[in-house]
Formats: structure tokens, C-alpha cells, sequence
């Protein structure tokens, strides 16, 4: 299975790192009540990004969850390392595994490696990345990953210039790579982003902050119709 398999033409992905951890299994079966298929999944380190995040002992507990009802789990690397990760994520069920262009010496090599655990692969890059930057190695991937916010935290609010450089980044790779955005998406601008080219748009506060989690979600997505 793959990305091209997984996307119904466009997908709203709920961000886990905005979830109730006191309530998670029971958020992610009620959004997949309500239609959500592939859930993102943020590990963070303490070194590339601040926090230190979730990790593959929630993953593994979570993962079949999903999978039981034909989902997927998206895993954002926000770390130093995403080879010494790779293993323990096979492991514990993840399906894709994105790491930063800024975290690593030669992406299509770490790209390589990911892939030989039988994941799919995307590539993310900060806003201060220009997209130029990104796009020679692009061809290496089934996904770009163009951050709206700085890494790390969840609740920040979405970048207006990400709007260009998503706009920028589907014009410059081919079209059977996605195009990903994560950080600070809203009902107010999830269809502009979408406009601008992306089809797989990261969703974590705008979700999990409601109360009626499958209204909120059906919201996003109607908003893309």
C-alpha cells in the first residue's frame, strides 16, 4: 500500500500531538467514526525541536486501533537522527515516517534506509528552508512536508507566506508526489492552502480543542468540498 492508495483525493489528517492523552484511544476511534483515516504523529527529541514528544510506546499501543479499521499512521520526525528511529517505528506499526531536510547530511540515503523498513517516505523542511532547497531532492520521496509553523509545538498560528511557498512547492515537483502541510490550519484557511496545493493538510488544535470532535472534523472537510 501506498500514499496514492491511502488519499481520497484530499486528506484532513488529525494531529495525535493536540489529542487527550487521558482519552486518546477513544478520540482516535470516535474520528474514525467520523470518517478520519490517516492520523499524524509527531516524535519529537529535545534537540531539533524543544519537546520531547510522543514516541513508539504510544504508537504501539495505538496503532492497531487504526490499522483495525483500515487507517494509517503518518509519523512526523521533528529529530536529529530519524535513522535510529526507524527500526522501533516498524515495530510499533507506523506506515510513513517524514524527517527534516534539515536534519540530515543526504536525504535520498536516509530516504533509502526508511524504505528498506517498508515505509513510505516524505520529506519536511522549516519555514525558514527555501523551497528551492527542497525540490532537488524531492524526487527521492512520496511526499513534501511544508511546515506553516516553526516545529515543536502544537496550538501555533499558521504562517501567511506558507500559503507561496505551498504554491511554489506544486509547481516545482512532479505531481505524483503530495504535497503536506502541517501548522496551524483553521477552518478559516483550510481551503486556501488546499488551493494552493496541498492534499494532505495536518489539522491538531482546529480538532482537538472542540468538544464535538466528529462535527469538527466533518467541518474541515466540507470545507474542502
Amino acid at each position: 500500500m501506498s500514499w496514492n492508495d491511502w488519499i481520497r483525493t484530499v486528506e484532513v489528517e488529525p494531529s495525535l500531538y493536540a489529542a487527550d492523552f487521558a482519552h486518546l484511544g477513544e478520540q482516535i476511534e470516535t474520528l474514525l467514526h467520523a470518517g478520519a483515516r490517516i492520523f499524524h504523529f509527531d516524535i519529537g527529541d529535545a534537540h531539533f525541536v524543544e519537546p520531547v514528544t510522543m514516541g513508539p510506546i504510544v504508537l504501539t499501543s495505538i496503532a492497531p486501533l487504526i490499522h483495525r479499521s483500515e487507517g494509517v499512521v503518518d509519523c512526523h520526525l521533528m529529530v536529529d537522527d530519524p535513522q535510529h528511529h526507524f527500526a522501533a517505528l516498524q515495530e510499533a506499526g507506523a506506515d510513513s515516517v517524514t524527517f527534516h531536510i534539515e536534519a540530515v547530511s543526504d536525504p535520498g540515503e536516509v530516504a533509502e534506509s526508511a524504505r528498506g523498513h517498508g515505509f513510505q517516505v516524505g520529506l519536511a523542511f522549516n519555514p525558514e528552508t527555501a523551497v528551492e532547497e527542497v525540490v532537488p531532492a524531492a524526487e527521492s520521496f512520496d511526499l513534501v512536508l511544508c511546515m506553516s509553523i516553526h516545529p515543536g509545538y502544537s496550538g501555533q498560528e499558521f504562517m501567511p507566506d506558507a500559503l507561496n511557498r505551498l504554491g511554489e512547492l506544486r509547481a516545482a515537483v512532479p505531481d505524483g508526489i503530495h504535497v503536506q502541510v502541517d501548522g496551524g490550519i483553521t477552518h478559516d484557511n483550510i481551503r486556501s492552502v488546499y488551493d494552493a496545493g496541498a492534499d494532505l493538510i495536518v489539522c491538531g488544535s482546529a480538532i482537538f480543542e472542540r468538544e464535538d470532535l466528529p462535527r469538527t472534523y466533518r467541518r474541515l472537510v466540507q470545507a474542502l468540498a
